[in-house]
């Protein structure tokens, strides 16, 4: 055994002292006819150069192309008199392709037309978009309604031997997350495997495991698809790249960060069903509802929603906008970045780089006669005083704030330099928000409220002794409802997310404290008589009513 084994080893060394005399020579070639060398074994395919010229001609003038840059494609040959390679050469001329010819050995070109097989399926792609066909991704979303079934479907796909397996892999990839309503796709190798996890109702929930060399390949086709730098691994990068749906595009923001053993892959899907929640399904009591309805359609002050990232706030913003606009009303919004196109509206985005801030962009969109204008966010000084002014002279101004609550709105804009004064004038509304999980219609059990009654009583208390339509908020029941778990639900219990919120409005009482305080505290206190619940009691109200659950609202706010 011990000398078969070094007969083998021996072979495998001979194979490989072979492999590199061949690539010498073919080197040597190259520097002869005065042409570039290219080894394609250490050299990632673009499978968008290769494309560019189909297999048969490639094949029969020793020719593929593996780099592409805008009109500037690099291909390899195994000839550069080839006279095929000549007639190939002259067509991309024309199509105004600009080709730089390579030397490469026959195995090296052999390596570039097996990857035809990964542009040989459905899946096209071409300038940042991923193009498939209709009855491949009618049968994707047949086929997965869970997560077992994204997993199967993945696992078969993974485990196939056909030439095209990872185009394959990444169509389910991206179908089975748009199919269940994921918002992210997590890709993230490990030592020995790469794990896929999906962010389903704002948990990240695991999906499947992979091989490393799969991996290898589906990064460098999203690195490509998204307009990544294939030979970046040691930056973070951002990109972007859409799914071309019948009825749709969706977008997919691509960010990939090095970590110690790979790149972890992150992908966004900007679902344009996530904007077309309307108000009401927001989640908002009907009577805080019908106050913001009214808010909204005031013709100027500022409107400002704060919460941490993935709390909905831009979701709720956009369900203001959507529910003012017509063609009467001029709206514009500053972005970074647009995420969801609307029709009827002027959408802009933020570019840092070129020195296009949010602040330039209000500024910018001010002289453009604007009803109401969307700021992405507010972040310095500058943008928070002049977005309060624009709300002085005119305007309706919706934007969003990194505060943990509606009562920390009016420290967090002193701190940006907007007067008390300034603000007693210019805001109408402060909302804080957070999203939890629903509970599944079809699953959910019911509890005792006894069990949760110490644990809540003085926030039902005061709910029951200070609120009107007391019994909206906190019906006369003796239950309450836990998660369940069902097929409908992926075991989870829970189905879908809406909003908990606290509002506080500007009214005369607010206006005198603001002259001597502007502590959160103070505010929170000083506005109790505007009878709006906050986050941790209108959660209470939602468990009451059935929606949620206690163990998701702490999951989410502090009941201590």
């Amino acid at each position: 055994m011990t000398l078969q084994f070094a007969e083998s080893k021996q072979m495998v060394r001979l194979r490989q002292l072979k492999a590199l005399q061949a690539e010498k020579l073919v080197k040597a070639m190259a520097n002869k006819h005065g042409v570039g060398y290219v080894d394609l074994s250490s050299v990632p395919i673009n499978t968008d150069a290769l494309k560019v010229i189909p297999e048969d001609r490639a094949k029969k003038a020793g020719m593929a192309g593996f780099n592409l840059s805008d009109k500037r494609l690099a291909i390899a040959v195994i000839s550069p008199h080839n006279p095929e390679l000549a007639r190939e050469l002259t067509r991309l001329r024309e199509k105004k392709y600009e080709p730089t010819v390579f030397m490469a050995s026959s195995v090296s070109l052999n390596k570039a037309w097996d990857r035809y097989g990964d542009i040989s399926y459905a899946v096209k792609t071409e300038e940042g978009v991923i193009d498939i066909s209709s009855a491949d991704i009618n049968d994707v979303l047949l086929q997965v309604s869970s997560i077992d079934q994204a997993k199967a479907l993945l696992d078969q796909a993974l485990a196939s031997k056909q030439v095209y397996r990872v185009s394959k892999v990444i169509e389910i990839i991206l179908y089975a997350a748009y199919a269940l309503g994921a918002s992210d796709i997590h890709v993230e190798p490990t030592e020995t495997h790469v794990g896929l996890r999906y962010r389903l109702d704002g948990i990240l929930t695991h999906i499947t495991d992979f091989d490393l060399g799969t991996y290898q390949r589906i990064l460098s086709r999203i690195k490509l698809t998204a307009g990544l730098k294939l030979n970046i691994r040691e930056n973070a990068q951002d990109g972007r790249f859409s799914i071309k749906l019948a009825d749709s595009d969706i977008e997919i923001r691509t960010s990939t960060l090095p970590d110690a053993y790979g790149e972890s892959i992150v992908m966004r899907l900007l679902d344009p069903r996530a904007i077309s929640v309307s108000l009401k399904s927001l989640g908002m009591q009907d009577d805080l509802l019908e106050r913001m309805e009214r808010e909204i359609k005031r013709p100027n002050g500022l409107i400002l929603n704060t919460g941490p990232t993935g709390s909905g706030k831009s979701t709720t913003l956009f369900a203001f906008v959507k529910s003012i606009r017509s063609p009467q009303v001029k709206i514009i919004t500053i972005e970074n970045p647009i995420e969801y196109h609307i029709d009827g509206i002027v959408q802009t985005q933020v570019d840092v780089q070129k020195g296009y801030t949010f602040l330039s962009g209000l500024r910018a969109a001010l002289r453009q006669d604007p009803d109401v204008i969307m700021v992405g966010e507010i972040r310095d000084e500058d943008t928070a005083k002049i977005a309060a002014n624009s709300a002085l002279t005119g305007h309706l101004v919706f934007s969003t704030l990194h505060t943990n609550s509606a009562a920390g709105t009016f420290a967090r804009l002193a701190d940006l330099g907007v007067t008390a004064d300034t603000l007693s004038v210019a805001l109408n509304a402060a909302i804080a928000q957070r999203l939890v999980r629903k509970l599944c219609e079809h699953c959910k059990v019911e509890k005792p409220y006894m069990e949760y009654k110490e644990y809540t009583r003085n926030m039902v208390t005061k709910i029951l002794n200070t609120m009107p339509k007391r019994d909206m908020y906190v019906p006369q029941t003796d239950v309450v409802y836990e998660a369940g778990g069902c097929a409908k639900c992926n075991n989870t219990g829970y189905k879908g997310r809406l909003g908990i919120f606290e509002v506080i409005f500007m009214d005369e009482k607010l206006e005198a404290l603001l002259k001597t305080t502007m502590s959160e505290h103070d505010i929170k206190k000083g506005t109790r008589h505007q009878e709006v619940l906050d986050m941790r009691e209108d959660g209470v109200a939602k468990v009451f009513q059935g929606t949620t659950s206690f163990a998701e609202l702490q999951r989410v706010v502090d009941l201590d």
